[in-house]
């Protein structure tokens, strides 16, 4: 039987989906209003937490930084409640930039709200801004050695692709940093003592389909929702 994995809406979800598919699983888009967080621990085997728009910084004691936008307060309502209740059920959580500040916001951490005006960097961590390509490396990240981020990708050292401007901060309980960027920016966590809680802040879901080592995220989230 294929692990059925739980994916938070967004707006471009089939790169998502079939990473998921390539990788053994079945991919099930979750459908806010209908899907309830409580129900996860009934039906699904793994929870994905997509990328997308800001995290309102309200959610964790903040006023907003004028370069937040796109605030969407339903998503939030749904995805901080998807991520408690997957983490209380010990669901298997593969955590995708936005994905990976909404886990640490539902923990209690915080968020850099805007990355060229908070953080001294010439890391170029918004492709959006480059007018990359979604699968182009724009820079380099090191890896902790023995982390499971470590493990998956095989090397210390990955390049990956970036489109985002915000970035965890004050890192929430229980979890441990597992990646840097060469400015100090975070790019991957973890929680031990879980099944599997893997974030990470790029996209390896649009580099899955060229890069084995992008695609191991998923083939070991998949991997551990099936057990």
């Amino acid at each position: 039987m294929q692990p059925v994995i739980a994916v938070s809406p967004c707006r471009a979800l089939p790169d998502y989906q079939e990473s998921v598919r390539r990788s053994g699983g079945e991919a099930r888009v979750l459908e806010p209003g209908k899907d309830r967080p409580e129900d996860l621990k009934t039906w699904c085997h793994g929870l994905m937490l997509t990328g997308g728009v800001d995290v309102d910084p309200a959610r964790y004691g903040e006023e907003r930084h004028e370069a937040v936008r796109d605030i969407e307060p339903a998503r939030d309502e749904f995805e901080l409640a998807l991520a408690k209740e997957a983490l209380a059920a010990d669901i298997p959580i593969l955590a995708i930039c936005r994905g990976m500040q909404v886990i640490n916001v539902a923990c209690g951490g915080t968020l850099v709200q805007d990355i060229p005006s908070q953080w001294e960097t010439q890391v170029k961590h918004n492709g959006h801004y480059e007018k990359a390509a979604r699968h182009e490396v724009l820079h380099h990240v090191q890896v902790q050695r023995g982390s499971q981020v470590e493990k998956i990708v095989a090397s210390e050292e990955v390049g990956v692709n970036s489109f985002h401007h915000q970035a965890v901060k004050r890192v929430a309980a229980g979890f441990i940093v597992t990646s840097r960027a060469p400015d100090g920016i975070i790019e991957s966590i973890e929680m031990p003592g879980k099944r599997y809680m893997v974030g990470v802040q790029w996209h390896p879901e649009e580099m899955s389909g060229v890069r084995a080592d992008m695609l191991n995220l998923f083939v070991s989230f998949v991997a551990a929702a099936a057990m």
